[in-house]
């Protein structure tokens, strides 16, 4: 592996963190930025669909792509990973700093927020170490306006050294002059003069030590600086590729380390111990950062006073927990309460189209088989699914997205983090659970944000022991079902949404047992601390948020689970209409497994439809009304009234409506997260204990349910 003969911008010591450019004059752009800043948004705004995603060469974090076009130069935009430093602490500031060095990129916009700039301010310093073709974005400066921040956009400029911009790009405010700064730069008309680091006496004159010899093997593929620094604090695998990419013999090799050996005994000599000396540079680099801001920003004593009041209620030590608790009741009261009007709408409009199709079939005369096969399986499948699954999640979706686009997810990451810790995990677990509350699969792919590999496996283990979208209907309905006759209709959506508090307080409690367990045998280790921004809180953007609650994750899923539905729907009116004997197939295999599904409070068509919905949680419950109809088709899509009486009719009891529920919320995760386990993973065992572990937990808990119930 060494340096290319010939190399654009930033440079690229090889090519396993290049993009590849589609035609010569393609000019390629790093996107970098701290978490939180609206980089994503710049970056959707510049490249609007022309967008691709895959990940990283030899890495789980995803790598985002977009072109922009301006005049007739393209630009291909790469949204780094979001990171605060570029010191490689995580796999995200590795990739984040090996593209700025490796990858071949003629510039970068490093995208900050006004509202917060000093902080902002350490990622573009250590860009500028790294290259001196920076756009600095200043965005969010509207919500630096409205809390009375001001930022001198001129000032700044001339205190980098770079291209200074700013934005609102949530509104498009101040894209055409990045993108016109972006094009001078790239061009060759504007020529920037970034102001170094200054570090101490002693670690300058150790790094000016060793600068020469470098600038002679380097030249402009690196910065001698920046590369001399680095070979001082003695990261091995970023100084292994600095040193192979220089081509030095063995001899001019060991002639280098000789003077690393010796820069670094100097500092040592002055009193900064080795282990020490990555602290001094960063406290160099954050002393230079808040002298920059406090010479270019104007921050009222007045500012934030709202946030941190919010603050001392939604994250203090008495009133944090009840009302994270109180706001999730209100997300999903408002979810089963709003979601029975327009969930009987739909199946009025099924059942008003299954009669059409009924007579389009009587009419062409096609053959029974046909008609049963497409109609009272396939459509009448999609029929459930759609009706039961499309209004709760139309209504949660949009409500979820709402708390995550004011900045409260954030602070129910902080509520919990100290009970991970406790449980021996990663406090950026909560967050991955809250991702899996929409999705399964997705909050075992949020997992790539934990640094630690054995808190990352602990959390991609335990995340589907929170119910997803798919399990959420299923839940409404068997709690309604509970209900069913006992409340009065009002009550009963405030009831419901009691329980189903209750139950997803059962998966996050499991979570942490499961948690703490995995910690104590099978993932031994001690849990790692972390740093959590708390963004500011931001009013929302109600049409972003229906756009991408309904786009992105209601049409989304639901699409995924149509697509399932559909050939399970037919294959599963195979199996209760071809027959054995006197009994259908569906009958037989739900015969073999009666016995021990008594055992759990439950029958052998209930454990029959969980293994049948490997596929998609959201087929469970219509696989259970097949099994039960006689003529091996499902009923017309009805309401719960309908589902209440049809399992009164198969014996159902309280305890059989509770252990299907426990079953429910615990049992193997479907096929989607677990492919993603595995890829996540790497490895059959882990996702073998993924699927192993919520069965078990979901066995017990059905288990002495049941007995109990005998009890009485």
């Amino acid at each position: 592996m060494g340096l290319t003969k010939a190399s654009t911008g930033i440079g690229a010591l090889d090519q396993s963190e290049s993009i590849q450019r589609t035609h010569a004059g393609e000019r390629l752009i790093a996107l970098a930025g701290n978490p939180n800043v609206g980089k994503s948004t710049v970056f959707n705004a510049l490249t609007g669909l022309r967008q691709h995603t895959g990940n990283w060469p030899g890495k789980t974090v995803t790598n985002a792509q977009g072109v922009h076009r301006r005049g007739e130069t393209d630009y291909r935009f790469v949204d780094l990973p979001g990171t605060y430093s570029l010191l490689s602490s995580s796999v995200e500031e590795e990739i984040a700093r090996d593209f700025l060095c490796f990858g071949g990129a003629d510039a970068a916009i490093v995208v900050a927020d006004a509202t917060c700039l000093e902080r902002n301010l350490n990622l573009v310093l250590q860009t500028l170490e790294i290259t001196p073709n920076v756009v600095l974005c200043v965005n969010l400066m509207d919500e630096a306006k409205r809390v009375g921040i001001t930022v001198d956009l001129e000032a700044l400029s001339k205190k980098l050294g770079i291209p200074v911009v700013g934005t609102n790009a949530r509104k498009g405010y101040g894209l055409e002059e990045l993108m016109a700064a972006m094009e001078s730069l790239t061009g060759g008309q504007i020529k920037t003069a970034p102001v170094p680091v200054r570090y101490t006496p002693v670690i300058e004159a150790a790094v000016a030590s060793l600068q020469p010899l470098l600038e002679q093997h380097l030249g402009e593929k690196l910065p001698s600086r920046w590369a001399a620094l680095r070979l001082i604090e003695g990261e091995e695998t970023l100084g292994r590729r600095i040193l192979e990419g220089m081509n030095l013999d063995e001899e001019g090799e060991g002639a280098l380390l000789k003077q690393v050996a010796a820069a670094r005994r100097s500092i040592v000599d002055s009193g900064v111990e080795q282990a020490k000396l990555g602290d001094v540079v960063v406290r160099c680099i954050v002393l230079m950062a808040e002298t920059i801001a406090g010479t270019v920003c104007t921050v009222p004593c007045r500012c934030r006073e709202r946030d941190r009041k919010l603050d001392r209620l939604l994250t203090g030590r008495l009133l944090g927990l009840p009302l994270m608790i109180l706001l999730l009741f209100g997300v999903l009261w408002l979810s089963i309460a709003g979601a029975n009007l327009p969930s009987e709408g739909l199946a009025f409009l099924f059942n008003q189209l299954e009669e059409h199709l009924d007579r389009l079939f009587t009419y062409l005369q096609a053959p029974l088989w046909l008609h049963g096969l497409l109609i009272q399986g396939m459509f009448r499948s999609l029929g459930w699914v759609v009706s039961v699954m499309l209004p709760p999640m139309a209504i949660f979706f949009p409500l979820f997205t709402l708390l995550e686009d004011v900045g409260y997810l954030p602070r129910i990451a902080f509520n919990l983090d100290s009970s991970f810790k406790k449980a021996g995990a990663c406090g950026k677990q909560a967050l991955t659970l809250c991702m899996g509350f929409g999705c399964n699969a997705a909050g075992v792919t949020g997992c790539r944000i934990i640094d630690s590999p054995r808190e990352r496996l602990i959390a991609i283990i335990t995340n589907s022991l929170v119910p997803c979208n798919g399990r959420f209907p299923m839940l409404i309905a068997l709690i309604g079902i509970l209900l069913a006759g006992q409340v009065s209709q009002g009550l009963g959506s405030v009831l419901s949404a009691l329980l189903l508090v209750g139950f997803l307080v059962l998966g996050v409690a499991a979570t942490l047992l499961a948690s703490r367990l995995l910690s104590q045998t099978l993932l031994r280790g001690v849990p790692s601390s972390f740093t959590l921004e708390m963004p500011p809180y931001r009013k929302p953007q109600i049409g972003q948020i229906v756009i991408r609650s309904l786009l992105d994750r209601t049409l989304f899923v639901l699409g995924r689970a149509v697509v399932v539905a559909a050939p399970a729907g037919m294959f599963l009116w195979v199996m209760a209409n071809v027959t054995v004997g006197e009994s259908s197939l569906l009958a037989l295999c739900a015969g073999l497994l009666d016995p021990f599904a008594r055992l759990l409070g439950m029958d052998g068509i209930i454990l029959m439809a969980f293994i049948l919905g490997l596929p998609a949680n959201e087929i469970v419950l219509p696989i259970i009304v097949m099994g039960y109809v006689s003529g091996g088709a499902l009923v017309e899509v009805g309401g719960i009234s309908q589902l209440h009486a049809l399992f009164l009719a198969n014996g159902w009891t309280w305890v059989t409506t509770l252990c299907t529920a426990l079953f429910c919320l615990f049992h193997f995760p479907c096929s989607t997260t677990l492919l993603t386990i595995q890829k996540e993973t790497g490895s059959l065992k882990w996702t073998a204990v993924a699927f192993v572990l919520p069965v078990m937990i979901g066995m017990i808990l059905c288990a002495l349910v049941a007995a109990v119930g005998r009890l009485f």
